[in-house]
Order: structure tokens, then C-alpha cells, then sequence
């Protein structure tokens, strides 16, 4: 797969909040949480960790405050204190039933956000409306617009061209646009890495983890493996890699054999 991060991101709606809408999911979340802004009704958004449910929330109450639901007694006080909130994390709650309740008696507007398996009895009768944002696996016309927005955060964090191409880029979506991110920024970094650089991180890395008398043979894989994953996304063939790299086509397979959980 290859993503063009030059792509226009004017061809999808963002908001203020930087919640791409390319894909159909985000865009009815986006009118949802648009229709939400109008209304003074309590709302629970749920979804996976990353898929954007507390720029949804910013979105919809832009002036409250955000405060995480396993703090328990900061919550409380908060509640107390304020007309709006966002509670994050409601799943993290110690003790849902007093924060249900408190937020009753105050009659405070809450935007509230939670993991999309998050079921308890009690939020039923708080939360008039209920909306889940899938995750990125479910939106894929959403990430290259995330790979360009992650891009500019690069080139404007380290100082580089905002134009970049990242050939043979396979998206991490495990955790969504946290995984996403730190992929890009990544790759960003290592577009342009020299020799000695790329030498200091393997110092750095390996330093921690010397130890044995066969750190030789157990670290092999950390040269080896990046060497005949690039030979052959390169050269297309096993033949013609051991032919470029000087080894017979035998130790070449049984190197790829010895390090097939890597590749």
C-alpha cells in the first residue's frame, strides 16, 4: 500500500477539532455530535481507545472542563462546581452509582466517554442519547487524512517538508490513531536517518539488553531480518536476493526460516 500524505485534506470535512469525517461511520458521529451541540441533553460516546471520542466531546461542550472518571474526588468536587462537564473513561469509575447520582441532584449537562463494551444499568438513565464511533479498521477511508494530519505534526515538530511519501506503508491500526501516530512520527523521523544514527539506536537499544553469552546469535535477527524483508519487497524474488547479498539460496531460507516470526 502505498499513502500519498500530499493527498488534499479539503476533500474531507474537519472541524475544529480535527475529526476527520471522509468515511461514513465518522460522518454521521460528526452530525450526531453536531446535533448534540443544539440540544441540553446528556450523551455517552463509546468506542475503542484512539477513535476520536474526546474531540467529539470538546466538540460538542468546547468550554468544559475534562476530568477523567477514575479520579474519583477531583469528579466530585467538579461536579459541584461547574454547569458542563466532560467525564472520561466512565468505565474507570470506582463507584458509578454516586457519580450517577450526584450528577441527578446538580442537574449539570455531561458529555461522557467510555469503552464501547461499557454497560451498567444505572447510565441508562442518565445518557438520553448513546452513540459508538467504530474503530479505524471499520473507517479506512479516514486514514490517509490522519497520516497527512500526523505529517504536519512531524514537519512542524522536527523542522522537515510537510511532503512526504511513505512507500510499501502498512497503517498500525491496533490502537487506532495512537498506534497510527506513533508509526508516522516514526517513519517521519527515519526518512532522512544517517548511518551513525541508525548505529545509536541499535547501541541504545542494545545496552539494556546484554547480558548472556549468546547475545550474539539472539540479537542476530535485529540485522537480519530488516536486510531480507527490504531485499524482498525489493527484488521479488528469493533466488535473486541471495544472488545480491552473496549467500547460497539454502542459508538465505534458512535464515528466513530461523526468523520467520518476523517476517
Amino acid at each position: 500500500m502505498i499513502v500519498d500524505v500530499a493527498v488534499q485534506v479539503a476533500a474531507a470535512a474537519v472541524d475544529v477539532t480535527n475529526f476527520i469525517t471522509a468515511s461514513d461511520a465518522s460522518s454521521q458521529a460528526f452530525k450526531t455530535a453536531t446535533l448534540l451541540k443544539t440540544l441540553s441533553v446528556n450523551s455517552l460516546i463509546t468506542g475503542e481507545s484512539g477513535v476520536g471520542k474526546k474531540s467529539l466531546a470538546r466538540y460538542i461542550l468546547p468550554d468544559a472542563p475534562i476530568l477523567d472518571a477514575s479520579h474519583f474526588d477531583e469528579l466530585l468536587l467538579a461536579l459541584e462546581s461547574t454547569n458542563d462537564i466532560i467525564i472520561t473513561n466512565l468505565q474507570n469509575s470506582p463507584n458509578i452509582k454516586i457519580v450517577i447520582e450526584t450528577i441527578k441532584a446538580s442537574g449539570i449537562r455531561v458529555i461522557a466517554t467510555a469503552k464501547s463494551s461499557y454497560n451498567s444499568e444505572s447510565i441508562d438513565d442518565i445518557f438520553s442519547v448513546k452513540f459508538d464511533i467504530p474503530p479505524l479498521v471499520q473507517r479506512l477511508e479516514d486514514v490517509a487524512f490522519l497520516v497527512k494530519k500526523f505529517t504536519l505534526e512531524a514537519s512542524i515538530l522536527f523542522g522537515g517538508n510537510e511532503k512526504f511519501t511513505f512507500e510499501n506503508f502498512q497503517p498500525d491500526l491496533s490502537q487506532n490513531s495512537h498506534s497510527l501516530r506513533r508509526q508516522v512520527m516514526i517513519n517521519y523521523l527515519l526518512q532522512d536517518i544517517k548511518d551513525v544514527e541508525l548505529m545509536e539506536i541499535t547501541e541504545n537499544y542494545l545496552s539494556k539488553k546484554l547480558g548472556s553469552n549468546a547475545d550474539y546469535r539472539n540479537f542476530l535477527y535485529l540485522y537480519e531480518v530488516p536486510l531480507i524483508k527490504a531485499g524482498l519487497n525489493k527484488f521479488k524474488s528469493q533466488l535473486q536476493l541471495a544472488d545480491k547479498l552473496g549467500l547460497n539460496r539454502n542459508t538465505l531460507r534458512k535464515k528466513i526460516s530461523d526468523n520467520q516470526q518476523y517476517l
